[in-house]
């Protein structure tokens, strides 16, 4: 029977999730050879190779199934620490590596997560995802849950929906006067700029098809939730904004409706693996129940 040696899993980890082998290294405290030949003797023992060497490197698909088992073994250790006093006395504060959009970081999730992380001796490493494909960081074992747009949920996880993130279609007023001599139409938005996320950000073209524009339309690319706002604010484009983002710059008509049409709401799910242990499980319990005084819950 294999049994597993965590040593070699946790270099397959520090690999991945620091995004080379020079920083896993680094992280661990060992020299670049040594996490290269734990690697070299982990794919040794399982038959097949557990990592591309791409840059940065990628795991296989049996390097995920390894990465999934790891993180929830670290959570689960954490839930044995605090059952067994003689563990917990140098217990160190847990990380946990999630997956989540930028405009979710830039507007809601530190008001979330604040109080839980200082109750619970947390440490949030943040990767940031567009909504709509979050869930790939989970699939690749990176990650022990993800904030996303997907409502299923991977094999061996859970999603539970959070609320509705309201997006609205904004540019600068200088943008609407140079560009539009009256109320804009759907098929105005489809000749002059946008501003989207980045290429696996579809929220625009999504918006265009419901308003009739079409999906073709040119735009800039920034990917900096705050960068985006700026750049509207500069007058260089039009984009969609979520509503908590902006409230400030609505009130104060720095940034303005390009359309009279209704804006766009994206539900936002939870996912984290079934096996996360409790703190995954209070964690989740505590979106829940908090997520509502920032996203629309109705």
């Amino acid at each position: 029977m294999l049994m597993f040696d965590y040593k070699l899993l946790a270099a397959l980890a520090a690999v991945v999730e620091q995004a080379g082998f020079e920083r896993a290294a680094q992280a661990l405290g060992l020299s670049q050879s040594a996490i290269s030949q734990r690697i070299k003797l982990l794919e040794a023992r399982v038959g097949q190779p557990v990592l591309l060497r791409d840059t940065p490197p990628r795991p296989t698909e049996l390097g995920q199934r390894l990465l999934n088992h790891v993180q929830q073994v670290r959570l689960l250790e954490r839930d044995l620490q605090g059952q067994v006093p003689a563990l917990d006395e140098n217990r160190l504060p847990e990380r946990l590596r999630i997956a989540l959009n930028a405009d979710s970081l830039a507007t809601w999730w530190a008001g979330a997560v604040a109080s839980f992380c200082a109750e619970h001796r947390v440490l949030l490493d943040h990767v940031v995802e567009d909504q709509a494909v979050g869930l790939k960081r989970m699939r690749a074992g990176e990650v022990a849950a993800c904030v996303c747009a997907a409502e299923r949920p991977l094999a061996g996880a859970r999603s539970q929906f959070l609320g509705a993130m309201r997006y609205r279609a904004l540019a600068s007023p200088v943008f609407v006067s140079r560009h539009f001599q009256r109320p804009a139409a759907a098929a105005d938005l489809a000749r002059v700029p946008a501003v989207v996320f980045g290429p696996d950000d579809q929220l625009q073209h999504r918006y265009m098809a419901a308003v009739g524009g079409g999906e073709a339309f040119v735009h800039h690319l920034c990917p900096s939730s705050e960068g985006f706002v700026r750049l509207l604010q500069s007058g260089l484009g039009w984009g969609l904004v979520p509503e908590l983002q902006v409230r400030g710059e609505l009130a104060r008509g720095e940034l303005v409706d390009v359309l009279s049409g209704p804006p766009i709401d994206v539900p936002l799910y939870w996912h984290h693996w079934r096996n996360g242990g409790q703190l995954l499980d209070e964690l989740t319990r505590h979106l829940v129940r908090c997520a509502s005084d920032w996203l629309l819950v109705d």
